[in-house]
Order: C-alpha cells, then structure tokens, then sequence
C-alpha cells in the first residue's frame, strides 16, 4: 500500500472497502459475493456432503459466472434435496424432467444427468474411504503466492491429476479447471491475493 497525496492506494488487483479490508473487485462490491468471500470461499470443506455438493455448483457454474450460481443456490439446494447423495444418485426420469422444470436451477439437460451420476459415484467411493477423502488427497505440498490476479493459476498438476482420478470412478463434468476451482473453493489451495484480508484465515495454509 502506498500513499498518493492524500489518497491511499490498494495494491493492485485489490480494492479497499469502507471497512478498510482489501479484497478482490469481484468480492468488493456486490454483498452477496463479499459475504462469500469474507466467510466461505477458501475455508476447509472436508464432510462428503460438503465436497459433493461444491463439486456439482462448479460443474453447473461452467461457463456461467460464479456470481450466478451463488444466487440460485438456495434453489439448488432445494432442488437436489440439499446435495444429499444417497437422495440424488436415486433421482430417476421424472426428477430430471421436473429439475428442467425449475427455473430456480440451471436448467442444463447434461449438467443435471452429470449431478446424479456424480451423486451415485460419491455413495460408491465409500468403499474407498469417500469422495472428501479422495479430493483431499491430491492437496498439493505448496500452495501459490498471488501477488495480482494474473499471477492466480487456473489449472495444477494436482487439479489435472484430481480430474483424472476422479473421471477413473465415474465422475463427470470434472476438468482440471473446475477441478482446480473447487480445490480454491474448499480450501486444498490458497488462491487469495497475498494482501487480501483473507489470505491464510483458512488454516491450511500460512499466509505467506
């Protein structure tokens, strides 16, 4: 942070809030999204139904703004019986027609298919010691250190290697690069901007 004049200036890719907290421009000024930033994106998600149901949002929010899938959520949620698994992997033909029916959700014929197979592999991978374990697992030995947005990856060898696996169970809709938004999302990497307010609250991760 440097002062111009009177002005006090963010570090690039960061805006100030009247709280005085910096956050990123798309964190800074719709509520919604700050609330999310503040409290939720980046914190340790390790429970089943957790994982399960960040992993189906980032699937429907691909090549859709986050921002959108963040309001439909309560939708979503009621939608998919709160992202219970064993409930969704036995959602059959009349359930997709009445989910494109809902115009709450993202009313996505592939997206929504790919939610209820996803929804059956989760309940197999039990056997294996669970999805949240399985994702956890390919946390990487060192998270990056973003100084300005473009410095922030959109894949890792970890995210590709994640996709992999999990496609190997019968997971879809899972690429690197959703697979890398979820592991930001839940906590397996640090993705905030280095002078965010955020950056290492999550506890995995030191700040710098």
């Amino acid at each position: 942070m440097r002062e111009s004049g009177k002005q006090v200036v963010a570090p690039e890719g960061l805006v100030r809030g009247g709280d005085g907290l910096l956050r990123p421009a798309w964190a800074a000024t719709d509520p919604l999204l700050r609330e999310y930033y503040d409290q939720e994106w980046g914190m340790p998600v390790r429970d089943e139904r957790g994982v399960f149901e960040r992993l189906s949002l980032e699937a429907f929010q691909s090549g859709l703004s986050w921002a959108t899938i963040l309001r439909k959520r309560p939708a979503f949620r009621k939608a998919f019986a709160d992202f219970d698994p064993d409930t969704v992997a036995a959602f059959g033909p009349s359930d997709v027609e009445r989910l494109l029916g809902d115009a709450g959700i993202v009313r996505n014929r592939r997206k929504i298919e790919a939610t209820i197979g996803n929804a059956a592999a989760t309940v197999a991978l039990r056997a294996e010691g669970g999805l949240a374990e399985l994702v956890w697992s390919f946390q990487p030995g060192a998270t990056p250190q973003p100084r300005l947005l473009a410095d922030i990856p959109t894949t890792s060898p970890e995210s590709v290697a994640l996709s992999k696996a999990l496609r190997r169970k019968g997971f879809v809709f899972v690429g690197p690069t959703t697979m890398f938004a979820l592991m930001e999302a839940i906590g397996i990497v640090d993705t905030h901007l280095v002078d965010s307010h955020r950056r290492g609250s999550s506890g995995v991760w030191p700040r710098t």
